[in-house]
């Protein structure tokens, strides 16, 4: 199949998002409907040894073209993030590059965004989570809405393409027929409720001809081995951040029986000097073993506070 018209410029979309959220599917559904739509595409996801609710980041390029371009997108003309909080997230850098942007998308309600983020690009905005929880019953399975998003706002994909392209990228993950339709059903309302945007050039673009394939030369194992010298940013990333969901102690129902303590996996809880447990929050993953553990039910879930 081949598209209607030509594009003027590669699309570059980075997507971004934390571990568990669906954003390297995100950008397979986007990928496969664009590829189905008649454009070259690339897609790749980099998230490493990462865990649920770490920073995780996917790029899609998209051209009437050959695509010759490798590696991650420090320009990109789309950003779409899906979790908002990770706005406050330094080590996440999902602004790197936001001048070339024609486009920000955030997962996030409208009135919350739009007099608090500065961004030289078009902000857009739409509450997804809700979405995907009302359609899925569940919040974190954004994939299908974030792809639709991006698929929506560049304007070229249509949304038979789309939907197909969820159908089957889902398919190949084994998720059950009535679990799929819900997602189709996600990723038409999430498209229906956005409009198209028109990309520019960015500022600087990048002049064609420098888009070549190189050859790299052969280096031994001693030279080419990635070597740590020195720890980097490693004590300014909490593991607090990869929290979607928090523990709350409820101290009048709390016995002090100290399970809590026991059973987290990260020593995130210490006692205090009446025997209480204190959860610290730059360090607790969120992973609700302690709420598993409580007999009387005395630590509850919150949604972790927005950072806007």
């Amino acid at each position: 199949m081949r598209p209607d018209h030509e594009l003027t410029l590669m699309l570059r979309i980075r997507f971004h998002g934390r571990g568990g959220q669906g954003v390297k599917t995100a950008s397979r559904i986007l990928d496969t409907a664009a590829f189905a739509s008649g454009f070259q595409v690339q897609d790749s996801p980099v998230y490493g040894a990462e865990r649920r609710g770490a920073a995780v980041a996917a790029y899609v390029r998209i051209d009437s073209g050959p695509i010759l371009e490798r590696g991650v997108i420090d320009r990109p003309d789309l950003i779409v993030i899906g979790d908002e909080t990770l706005l406050a997230d330094g080590g996440a850098g999902v602004l790197v590059g936001q001048q070339a942007a024609s486009a920000v998308f955030v997962n996030a309600p409208t009135a919350q965004l739009a007099a608090k983020l500065e961004t030289a690009a078009r902000l857009v905005t739409l509450d997804i989570t809700e979405r995907t929880l009302r359609l899925l019953g569940k919040a974190s399975a954004l994939s299908s809405g974030l792809a639709a998003a991006a698929a929506r706002l560049i304007g070229e994909i249509p949304l038979e393409q789309l939907e197909s392209a969820v159908k089957s990228e889902l398919a190949e993950l084994s998720l059950a027929e009535e679990t799929i339709e819900r997602n189709v059903a996600l990723a038409r309302e999430v498209f229906q409720a956005l409009p198209a945007i028109e990309f520019r050039p960015a500022t600087g673009e990048r002049p064609a001809e420098q888009a070549k394939v190189v050859r790299l030369a052969y280096d031994p194992p001693l030279r080419s081995a990635p070597t740590i010298l020195a720890p980097g940013n490693a004590a300014q990333r909490k593991t607090g951040d990869w929290r979607v969901e928090r523990p709350a102690i409820d101290y009048e129902r709390c016995t002090r029986c100290g399970l809590c303590f026991v059973a987290c996996p990260d020593a995130a809880i210490t006692l205090d000097e009446k025997g209480y447990p204190v959860i610290d929050y730059e360090h607790c993953k969120g992973c609700m073993i302690c709420r598993e553990q409580c007999p009387l039910e005395a630590i509850e879930t919150e949604k972790e506070t927005r950072s806007w």
